[in-house]
């Protein structure tokens, strides 16, 4: 379904993380790679040698690393990726998103590419339903980020409402939307054209050439 796809995936600071765990193992195994930005927050969750470790890939952390910036790097990951994936999208990456904030890798990251962007917000319920929240996400809506989640249920803090991260199968089936992906994607049709044939009875027909 992803083959040959790169996926950028920013993993923002939620208990949700470790999900994106296996949002990097759901796309390898539909054929995409995937090249994972860590925020500061996020490094309080999962940890970057187990992200690395799945991904097969380097771990972005850093704006200022000086190898990667020699050559523009936060210019040219926004730019190879095939999509950004934010998981989980806090509502601090949401709200920088919101206001194009740039201050560090995540946010200069999503303020520098020109390609499609899917989130998944995950945060208690009350953040969830905050107007300030709420006005974000209309601006992103309108700005044509995509959206998956989030779910209704039972906080991490015991409270119980819409703030889940969707599960990562659902993750995955976005992306692949995102994408344009379908049940024909990876398969090669023939189209013919020949006479068509409009019946006047059971014998008779009226046609054309093809």
């Amino acid at each position: 379904m992803l083959a040959g796809r790169r996926i950028l995936l920013i993993i923002g600071g939620g208990i949700a993380a470790y999900k994106a765990l296996e949002v990097i193992r759901l796309i390898q195994k539909a054929g995409g790679s995937v090249v994972p930005v860590l925020t500061r927050a996020g490094a309080e969750f999962v940890t970057s040698l187990s992200v690395g470790a799945l991904a097969r890939s380097r771990v972005h952390e850093a704006l200022f690393d000086l190898t990667s910036e020699a050559e523009m790097g936060h210019i040219e990951l926004s730019r190879s990726a095939d999509l950004l994936v934010v998981a989980p999208a806090t509502a601090d990456l949401m709200a920088k998103m919101a206001g194009g904030r740039a201050d560090d890798l995540a946010s200069t990251l999503l303020l520098a590419t020109d390609k499609r962007v899917l989130v998944a917000p995950a945060m208690n319920v009350r953040m969830w339903e905050h107007p300030a929240t709420q006005r974000n996400l209309a601006v992103l809506r309108s700005d044509g980020v995509l959206m998956v989640g989030p779910d209704e249920g039972e906080m991490a803090c015991g409270e119980y409402g819409p703030g889940r991260m969707a599960e990562p199968a659902a993750i995955l089936a976005a992306i692949g939307a995102a994408l344009g992906g379908g049940p024909l994607v990876g398969r090669h049709v023939v189209v013919t054209s020949g006479p068509t044939h409009e019946p006047i009875d059971p014998v008779r027909y009226i046609a054309n050439r093809s």
